[in-house]
């Protein structure tokens, strides 16, 4: 069975903390903070796709080298986001999300300032370690702070600083490095820094170290037994969004005959749609369960990709259909707001944030293959082979989801009094 919040999760659950205003039972100024935190996050994890044409032809790099620089900050983020999330509940969140977001606004600035692909590559890996560890810290401390009915949507509003960061990374990429080239790009990213002064100068930030257990709980049951699962879920949810957007946009250009205006179009409209996804998939998490709500977003995902991937001549003859397609396939990809409702009703107190970030960014650094896989499935097949890879991982998606138990509106619990992994 399950047993309440803590005191300090009660508190804020009933309203008495001292950030003051709050956003959906969630307090103001600590949701702003973990919301700008992953607003940047994202933003600085994708860009390099918006830039990845100039940063190649400057530095010389190979198709051995490419893949590395687009697959090396999403494997360095598994990293980060196990020592992030183990310091986190050690040390307390604040002063390590504020760590985090450092860590990554510095990797900008090395890739800015990169002299060769070596540089430029280690800069990335520096960007990963910080975007891991701030995802599970911003997203452990909203869940802890809101009503269990709610939490579905508060989640969701948080994780929905993703198409936001999208968009601003889109623009960066498509109209101000033209201009003003990648390295302006990449130093001015790293100007990001700022938001870890304030962050680290907050008195509304939860920054209490939790009662611990040893990292060695992680890998026995009852707890094992949803990091497997729920790592698993995040391979295939997060595997279909990187296989599908980190080749997107050079699709378009390249292999659709898009031109700048019309590619950001598109871009945009995808983002546009996933925004709205996101806010509509809290909600109806929280009205139907976390399950059928996992499900039903990665099928449009997958009905989206089909037309897209297999016929794309008749999509450009009727450009209508192409916006819908694009539209529906941000819509789907909504459902990536759900992982941080989720995992946090996963896993214990204790544990929380180690085994929010573990999971999540492993599955996450998992994705250092998905330029590789796809890059091996264009070769082989041409567009539609590369996007037949998140096809089959979104439908994969849809069917696994129901192997974890149903989390909808439960109280976050203790490790003692956490259940084995059951299907209800």
């Amino acid at each position: 069975m399950d047993t309440g919040p803590s005191p300090e999760i009660a508190a804020n659950e009933s309203g008495s903390s001292a950030a003051g205003s709050s956003l959906g039972g969630v307090p103001l100024k600590l949701f702003l903070f973990a919301f700008f935190g992953w607003v940047f996050d994202f933003y600085d994890l994708v860009l390099l796709g918006f830039l990845k044409a100039a940063v190649g032809k400057d530095l010389g790099l190979t198709h051995v080298q490419e893949g590395w620089v687009l697959g090396v900050a999403l494997g360095a983020s598994g990293i980060g986001g196990i020592v992030a999330g183990r310091l986190a509940d050690r040390f307390g969140k604040r002063r390590l999300l504020a760590t985090t977001v450092l860590v990554y606004s510095l990797g900008s600035l090395v890739c800015g300032l990169a002299p060769n692909v070596a540089v430029f590559i280690v800069g990335r890996a520096i960007v990963g370690l910080g975007v891991g560890g701030e995802w599970a810290i911003g997203h452990g401390m909203v869940a802890e702070a809101v009503a269990p009915k709610a939490r579905g949507r508060a989640s969701a509003f948080l994780q929905a600083g993703e198409p936001i960061g999208v968009r601003l990374a889109a623009v960066m990429g498509y109209v101000v490095m033209p201009l003003l080239g990648w390295r302006f790009v990449l130093i001015a990213s790293s100007a990001t820094a700022l938001l870890a002064v304030f962050v680290r100068r907050s008195l509304v930030l939860p920054d209490k170290p939790a009662e611990r257990a040893p990292f060695a709980a992680l890998l026995k049951p009852p707890v094992f037994g949803r990091v497997w699962r729920a790592f698993l879920l995040g391979v295939f949810k997060l595997g279909t969004y990187w296989t599908c957007y980190t080749w997107l946009p050079s699709f378009l250009r390249e292999e659709m005959h898009q031109g700048i205006g019309r590619s950001l179009t598109w871009m945009i409209t995808a983002q546009v749609g996933q925004f709205l996804g996101m806010l509509s998939f809290g909600w109806i998490s929280d009205r139907l369960g976390r399950r059928p709500a996992f499900c039903a977003y990665s099928l449009l995902t997958a009905l989206a990709i089909a037309p897209l991937a297999f016929a794309w001549p008749t999509l450009a003859e009727h450009p209508l259909w192409f916006w819908s397609a694009m539209f529906g396939l941000g819509v789907g990809s909504g459902c990536t707001a759900g992982f941080g409702a989720l995992l946090a009703e996963l896993f214990p107190t204790e544990l929380r944030t180690t085994a929010m970030g573990t999971t999540y960014n492993l599955a996450r650094g998992v994705q250092l293959g998905a330029p590789i896989l796809v890059g091996y499935a264009v070769a082989m097949h041409g567009l539609s082979g590369g996007l037949t890879v998140p096809l089959l991982l979104a439908l994969a998606t849809a069917t696994w989801v129901w192997v974890l138990p149903e989390t909808r509106g439960i109280a976050l619990t203790s490790l003692g009094a956490l259940a084995p992994v059951t299907k209800k």
